[in-house]
């Protein structure tokens, strides 16, 4: 397959980044610079376009609103000299993340990219070496079984915006994560997010420290006690109020 066709109108010296946004990539995909990116998307995007996407996921995080990234310096920095025309390394690196719709242009001398990528899909993760590809499916299938905590971190904060959408209140959302057994300060870290996402208000001073990958990580739900999802929190139509699903122990 082709690279697509990119607006060759560039600038000679610079190219203006902006974040690119997907509200459901942006909650359940793979940070750029995640070991998940380097272990299963390199093989797809190449080493160039790997280490390209982590350099600008970077100066995202600086500059959240978009900068400037200057061509000839960042090909340098690269390792990709300053060969000009269609055919550059630098060019392709981003023909090629526009590919798998990474990024994309937005407009003139301007690109917009993603913080974070989506799972690889099962057309994708069948290019993988054999070897590669089966680590992906022990990988998925242990993330099922035990997510990690940035998994636990994103189930936490869906459910809670779930919760603050039905009109419930800080102290609700909080007592409702605890009883789906989601550890407290990332209960409550998950709360105040879901609070500023659905009413875009910052949300009270927290009362707890963050929480910290030292602190105990709650064990998986078991299989037989399945996690609530989205359509699953519901009110029941109950004249005390809504109730909703248990799940782990409390099932």
């Amino acid at each position: 397959m082709s690279l697509p066709s990119l607006d060759l109108t560039l600038p000679t010296d610079h190219l203006h980044i902006t974040p690119l946004s997907d509200p459901v990539i942006d909650l359940l995909g793979h940070d750029l610079r995640s070991t998940y990116v380097e272990r299963f998307w390199l093989p797809i995007l190449g080493p160039t376009t790997t280490l390209l996407l982590r350099r600008l996921a970077a100066g995202l995080d600086e500059q959240p609103e978009g900068f400037d990234l200057p061509l000839l310096d960042t090909a340098a920095a690269l390792g990709l000299g300053n060969k000009g025309g269609r055919n550059a390394p630098f060019l392709r690196a981003i023909a090629r993340s526009s590919k798998f719709k990474i990024t994309q242009s937005a407009g003139p001398g301007a690109l917009a990219v993603r913080r974070r990528v989506a799972p690889l899909n099962r057309t994708q993760s069948e290019r993988l070496p054999a070897l590669i590809r089966d680590e992906h499916a022990t990988w998925l299938a242990q993330a099922v079984r035990t997510p990690d905590l940035d998994q636990q971190r994103r189930r936490a904060r869906r459910l809670a915006l779930s919760l603050a959408e039905l009109g419930e209140s800080e102290e609700a959302i909080e007592q409702q994560l605890h009883r789906w057994k989601l550890h407290p300060a990332l209960a409550h870290e998950a709360m105040r997010w879901a609070l500023v996402r659905q009413r875009g208000v910052p949300a009270a001073p927290m009362r707890r420290p963050a929480f910290s990958p030292t602190d105990p990580v709650p064990a998986p739900i078991p299989a037989a006690g399945p996690s609530p999802s989205d359509s699953e929190v519901a009110p029941s139509g109950s004249a005390t109020g809504p109730t909703y699903p248990q799940t782990g122990d409390a099932a």
